[in-house]
């Protein structure tokens, strides 16, 4: 039997009413907080210490959930998601059609980076009511791509592109950001963006394990770098590292809400062979792996 239709007024986005009056009340956004470095959470723990907090988060109780109960519904899952595994980048992506009449522009926040050598990328397509996304759509057929790093005054721009328009509306006239020519793919890049990748499709997977009646198909894309743009004034002399202060990355949480950073902490990575020497029970620990099987 087939799983119940997706209702076709179901949707991913939730209506906010009177939220300019809403924001009306809330603080100014302040452009140019500095980002500074603080402390460490717990600048004193030791090995075998866990959380820090004196125990207190072992007294809180958890609730189990099953994702795929009976009377469970779809959005449940999906704002529970978003909303837990957080922060995410947005992957800003430009895509073209086939003939190249139509340059799409979209946000995603199923986007990471899964590799450096070589360089890819992974975004992920939601099951959602109707056609799949124009982007997935073009990506597809083209198999090219730029993934446009987003920062904090680009936002509203970027907020506007996740509209639902025809297809063949281009995005870009919608959000009036510009586009430049890329060097190895045809679609173009955000002018406005700090740090952009070209790249090429290499490859795609659709879960169809549970696709339903009136949903496009769940799907992820692998996309390997081509080509890395970034601006002069934000990357240093040996092209390696973009600097925090002239990126102001934008990061997406639950429901309609972003994060930006204004602080940062910083936390060196340990070598067993060092660590062992200031903490010598770590090396009475016992090694369920035994060497040279």
């Amino acid at each position: 039997m087939l799983p119940s239709p997706i209702p076709s007024t179901a949707t991913f986005v939730s209506k906010h009413f009177d939220f300019k009056s809403v924001e009306a009340t809330r603080s100014d956004f302040e452009s140019a907080v500095p980002i500074t470095v603080t402390k460490s959470p717990c600048p004193n723990w030791k090995y075998g210490e866990g959380e820090g907090d004196n125990g207190v988060s072992l007294l809180k109780k958890h609730v189990e959930i099953d994702p795929f109960a009976p009377d469970r519904p779809m959005m449940s899952n999906y704002k529970l998601l978003i909303s837990g595994i957080v922060p995410r980048p947005i992957g800003f992506i430009s895509t073209a059609s086939t003939d190249g009449q139509t340059k799409n522009l979209s946000p995603f926040s199923y986007f990471q980076i899964i590799d450096h050598h070589p360089p890819i990328s992974i975004v992920g397509f939601s099951a959602r009511p109707g056609r799949p996304k124009d982007t997935y759509r073009n990506l597809k057929e083209t198999g090219e791509c730029v993934i446009n790093v987003v920062s904090e005054n680009m936002m509203p721009a970027v907020n506007a592109t996740s509209i639902d328009a025809p297809y063949g509306v281009s995005e870009w006239d919608i959000s009036g950001l510009h586009p430049v020519p890329s060097s190895t793919v045809k679609p173009p890049r955000v002018r406005e963006s700090v740090f952009s990748i070209e790249g090429r499709l290499m490859d795609t997977k659709e879960f169809t394990n549970h696709a339903k009646p009136g949903m496009s198909v769940a799907s992820v894309a692998f996309i390997e770098a081509t080509r890395f743009w970034v601006r002069e004034d934000a990357v240093n002399e040996e092209r390696s590292q973009i600097k925090l202060e002239v990126l102001r990355p934008v990061a997406q949480l639950g429901g309609i809400s972003y994060g930006r950073v204004t602080e940062t902490f910083e936390l060196p990575r340990s070598n067993w062979k060092d660590t062992v020497k200031e903490n010598e029970w770590l090396g009475k620990l016992p090694n369920v792996v035994k060497t040279g099987e």
